[in-house]
């Protein structure tokens, strides 16, 4: 969650880009959340609500942050535990149908 909180940080105005960041054992550290979504949107979003990013960040309590949100992780325990994940998306940019696309 923390990752995740880090990375939308650096995210802000990249509309583009996505991660996800999990646990494959469905828990992150106390949460009930396996990890959460993050986007260049996820700070804009937050702060709409008036929530503080480096606050969560500074008090280490990130899944109420990405659970006002919505984009908290829910796996439930999966029994499993073979690693900590992170997804990474980012799509192109749309080319114009002037530039002959």
């Amino acid at each position: 969650l923390e990752l995740a909180l880090g990375a939308a940080l650096g995210l802000q105005g990249r509309g583009r880009v996505a991660l996800l960041a999990f646990a494959t054992d469905g828990l992150d550290g106390n949460s009930p959340a396996a990890g959460a979504w993050a986007d260049g949107e996820t700070i804009a979003r937050a702060r709409s609500l008036g929530l503080d990013p480096q606050a969560a960040l500074a008090r280490n309590d990130t899944y109420p942050f990405f659970q006002a949100l919505g984009d908290a992780l829910h796996l439930g325990r999966t029994g499993t535990n073979v690693n900590d994940l992170v997804l990474g998306l980012a799509y192109p940019e749309a080319r114009s149908e002037e530039a002959g696309s």
